[in-house]
C-alpha cells in the first residue's frame, strides 16, 4: 500500500513539474503538451521491459536449461541493448567430442538443434529473436540471442 502511495505523489509531482504549455496553442486558447512526460513514461517503459527480458533469459539459463541438460548454463551477459551471449564451458552434446580437435569443425550441426528450442522458448514468451551459436574449443559453447524489437 505504501507503494502505491509513493508512486502517485511522484506521479503528481512530475506532472505539476513537466506539464508545459504548448507553444502554440491556436485559436483555441492554451492546450498542454504531454510530450515532456510520453518520453520519460517511455523511457521508464523501456527500462521495465528490459528487465522483462533480462528475467527471461535468466529463465532460460537456469531452469529451462536444468529441465533440458541438467545443468544451468554457465553465464550469461548482455549489451543491455537487446543482446544476450549464453555461455556454456560444458555443452552435454558436445562433451562427446571433446576428445579432439578434428570435431571442432562438425560441433556446429550439433548446436542448431539448441538454437532452435531457445528461440521457440523465447516466442511461446512473447520475444522475437535470432539465435546462433559458436564453438571456440570445445566442449564449450555461446549462444547468441538478439531479441528484436517490433
Amino acid at each position: 500500500m505504501a507503494d502505491a502511495v509513493l508512486f502517485e505523489f511522484l506521479h503528481t509531482e512530475m506532472v505539476a513539474e513537466l506539464w508545459t504549455p504548448d507553444p502554440d496553442p491556436g485559436s483555441g486558447g492554451q492546450k498542454t503538451c504531454p510530450s515532456v512526460l510520453e518520453s520519460v513514461g517511455f523511457r521508464v517503459g523501456q527500462a521495465l521491459g528490459e528487465r522483462e527480458e533480462l528475467d527471461v533469459l535468466k529463465f532460460l539459463c537456469k531452469d529451462l536449461w536444468v529441465a533440458v541438460f541438467q545443468k544451468q548454463m554457465d553465464g550469461l551477459r548482455t549489451n543491455h541493448q537487446g543482446t544476450y551471449v549464453l555461455q556454456d564451458n560444458s555443452f552435454p552434446l558436445l562433451v562427446p567430442m571433446a576428445s579432439g580437435l578434428q570435431y571442432l569443425e562438425e560441433a556446429p550441426k550439433f548446436l542448431a538443434f539448441t538454437c532452435g528450442l531457445l528461440c521457440g522458448a523465447l516466442h511461446t514468451l512473447g520475444f522475437q529473436s535470432l539465435v546462433t551459436a559458436s564453438v571456440a574449443a570445445l566442449p564449450a559453447c555461446k549462444f547468441q540471442v538478439v531479441i528484436q524489437k517490433p
